[in-house]
């Protein structure tokens, strides 16, 4: 496939979409760019498929904003599952069960979580977009090469643990870019010597644009119009 067309118009501005389950952020991309009549359009933050919620779409003159925009923190509302490990590390891959004798108590997991905040180093997931060697992780991993990923710094602003019925963890996350809300599930499983892979996510924030007033897949089934979009927040 080719770079896409783009209509030449002096539409620019933001669209916050609540991406369905299924779609990836380039589908979104692709919906928001037919709605605003073919206008250039990027999106300023990936979700997978899996995800649901925030994506920031940029418009027009807009997308020169997008890696302002990408370093906004984000907060997520995701389940864990410390019940097993996946190849994916969310449950679209295979289980891998774990025999836990006792599911740890919220004590433990409250401490268990306390070292995730901050600046951590972090290694995301072999199913990932991360680059190696020139080509996508999740590429190689899907053709059953060895996928090696070397950690990388991501911040943790925030962990709130909403509730726990083993072996659900609901946690409320907020973060900084580049992390991955995978690796933690992986990683806190490792810590409690349990399982981990994600169970849902969802993003509820990208900044200040939130779910509130998000567009949603019908919505993007009409024609986008300049007072449909947000102005770009000026640069510090």
């Amino acid at each position: 496939m080719g770079r896409p067309r783009y209509r030449k118009s002096a539409m620019a501005g933001l669209l916050v979409v609540d991406k369905p389950l299924g779609w990836s952020s380039m589908d979104v991309v692709r919906h928001v760019r037919k709605a605003a009549g073919f206008v250039k359009t990027g999106h300023a933050g990936t979700l997978d498929p899996l995800a649901t919620g925030v994506v920031v779409c940029c418009i027009g003159n807009a997308t020169k904003a997008v890696e302002r925009l990408m370093s906004l923190p984000k907060v997520y509302d995701t389940k864990i599952d410390l019940s097993a490990f996946t190849q994916t590390d969310d449950r679209e891959g295979e289980r891998e069960e774990v025999e836990v004798a006792e599911p740890p108590s919220e004590e433990a997991l409250r401490a268990a979580l306390e070292p995730f905040v901050g600046d951590i180093e972090q290694v995301p997931p072999r199913f990932s977009a991360v680059h190696v060697d020139g080509k996508r992780a999740y590429k190689l991993a899907r053709e059953g090469k060895e996928v090696v990923l070397e950690a990388r710094p991501v911040r943790i602003d925030s962990i709130e643990l909403v509730a726990y019925e083993w072996p659900i963890a609901s946690l409320l996350i907020t973060c900084g870019k580049g992390m991955y809300v995978r690796s933690l599930a992986r990683d806190l499983g490792t810590s409690l010597g349990t399982g981990g892979h994600l169970a849902s996510l969802r993003r509820t924030a990208v900044g200040p644009y939130t779910l509130d007033g998000a567009a949603d897949a019908e919505r993007l089934l009409a024609p986008i119009a300049q007072s449909d979009l947000l102005d770009v927040p000026p640069a510090d």
